[in-house]
């Protein structure tokens, strides 16, 4: 129908409320049709249920029965904390699902389109579906990869420094970029930082100056657990959730201790003397987490890019240049050409306030 990628696309938008906050669970949109009118419209709420066609069906009630469905990620066909979104679909009498991206869960994976159609529902896929999965990328990249989709952001001079040579960073870019990272954490399910950024700025990682309730998990990379015990991390450690990875080597007394705080402590393997980066997503992604947002510092940021771990660069620039004396915004990654450098390509730019902002993608493979 030629109505068709409109309300997908609301579908997309309505998914995207619920980025950060449904995590392990994918965040889904659904707008169901009857008639040319929405008559109902849903989206996974926080903690991952209700599920999305759950909201819209509610929202709709009988008038569901011959109306058309758009949902931004195959229906789960599963019994877990909630009945299968397939079968409440059929219970409601709709006569065509339109799906745009297909579920990689084991426990869906087609089971939900062919119970579907099973029951006589018609069914249509891939519309917008390379939209939907870069929507659900991380819910995919977790049960594909075994790992969170990771989103590093940058924020920095012209010259690309974070700081000057005797530390001062505060502040390199203006407010309304500020504002603009705080609502890019508030769509990730987790924030995190290394262990240098922790232990030198004592950040609070959470989401401040847009009115929201929920906050983001907050994790530090620190191998040794060496971080400040009266800092506002530790203060904090139990809401918004702490999560500290840390190496095998760190002392089982701090690890009690931040235990003992409210923080969840992860153990990691490393490689070369420090965590290994790909064990820590590991860990992240059997811990639930789907999409994280990594503000640095140079030394994360440049084990992350270095291992090939990041999947999209957000960069800030001002119009200010600080020299070489300024601290990098990426640490030392050994490469001696050019054509070792890995290449990201761009997705965006525009003008927050006085700086500017561009996206990047890892290419496709």
């Amino acid at each position: 129908m030629i109505a068709d990628p409109r309300y997908m696309a609301l579908a997309l938008s309505l998914g995207r409320r619920g980025q950060g906050l449904t995590w392990p669970n994918p965040a889904v949109g659904c707008v169901i049709v009857a008639g040319g009118r929405i008559i109902g419209r849903g989206w996974t709420q926080p903690g991952g249920r209700p599920h999305g066609e759950t909201q819209a069906l509610t929202q709709a009630g009988a008038r569901a029965r011959g109306a058309d469905v758009y949902v931004t990620l195959e229906p789960c066909a599963h019994h877990g904390q909630t009945p299968p979104c397939a079968q409440a679909l059929i219970d409601a009498g709709v006569a065509r699902v339109i799906v745009a991206a297909d579920d990689l869960d084991p426990r869906v994976a087609g089971q939900g389109i062919a119970m579907l159609r099973a029951a006589g529902i018609e069914v249509q896929t891939g519309l917008m579906q390379r939209e939907a999965e870069d929507d659900h990328a991380g819910f995919l990249m977790r049960i594909d990869l075994g790992r969170p989709l990771v989103t590093l952001k940058l924020a920095g001079s012209f010259d690309g420094r974070i700081a000057t040579g005797t530390g001062e960073s505060q502040w390199i870019t203006g407010a309304a970029a500020r504002r603009a990272v705080h609502a890019m954490r508030y769509r990730h399910d987790a924030v995190m930082v290394g262990g240098g950024t922790a232990r030198k700025d004592d950040p609070s990682l959470t989401v401040r100056d847009l009115g929201v309730a929920h906050q983001p998990a907050r994790v530090v990379v620190s191998r040794r657990l060496d971080l400040p015990l009266m800092g506002g991390l530790a203060r904090t450690a139990g809401d918004p959730p702490l999560i500290l990875c840390h190496g095998s080597d760190a002392d089982p007394a701090l690890v009690r201790t931040w235990a003992d705080l409210g923080a969840t402590l992860l153990a990691c393997g490393t490689r070369g003397g420090q965590l290994d980066p790909a064990d820590v997503l590991r860990q992240l992604g059997d811990h639930g987490l789907t999409r994280i947002f990594c503000e640095g510092g140079s030394a994360l940021a440049a084990s992350l890019i270095e291992a090939d771990l990041v999947d999209r660069l957000v960069g800030f620039t001002a119009g200010v240049v600080i020299g070489a004396e300024g601290l990098p915004a990426i640490g030392a990654m050994g490469l001696s050409r050019l054509s070792q450098a890995p290449r990201y390509t761009l997705r965006s730019t525009q003008a927050v306030g006085g700086d500017m902002l561009h996206i990047w993608a890892r290419p496709t493979r």
